[in-house]
């Protein structure tokens, strides 16, 4: 397995394991070619300094990513926070402790850039997901919740 952060040619591998996904399903659109939003959006995760995606790859394939985004604080003596997001496994591949190497290079890459914190997001119907962070040591000390701002 080879860890690196992700380029615009393997966008559609991304966006592809999004989909795959019982949520993703109905929120992503893999198609070629892919929408333009998501090549606007990776360029703007591109130029934001802290903000990146994660693939991990096997053979040249990208089979896992997630996106790191560093948040530089005022609370907690000016903590840094290292917030990852967009988690997924080819489904090929879960199982096989992909998963775990993913996020514990995320979180090493975090440490190594000054964050004292990792956080994430899951959506409360994933108790698979909820059990695998808490495997890892993440704790759910705080109840998150959301606003969309689209009709």
């Amino acid at each position: 397995m080879e860890f690196k952060t992700a380029t615009l040619n393997q966008l559609p591998a991304i966006v592809r394991l999004l989909a795959d996904d019982e949520f993703g399903a109905t929120r992503e659109r893999y198609e070629k070619p892919l929408p333009k939003e998501y090549i606007e959006a990776f360029a703007k995760i591109e130029q934001q300094m802290g903000n990146s995606i994660i693939v991990v790859m096997v053979k040249n394939e990208v089979i896992g990513c997630l996106q790191l985004t560093l948040i530089p604080g005022i609370s907690r003596l000016g903590t840094t926070r290292g917030q990852i997001e967009g988690v997924r496994i080819d489904k090929d591949y879960r199982g096989k402790g992909v998963g775990e190497s993913l996020l514990r290079y995320a979180i090493n890459e975090a440490k190594t850039m000054g964050c004292e914190m990792i956080q994430l997001t899951t959506d409360k119907k994933r108790k698979d997901a909820h059990r695998f962070y808490e495997r890892l040591g993440f704790v759910a000390s705080h109840e998150g919740m959301k606003l969309s701002l689209i009709n």
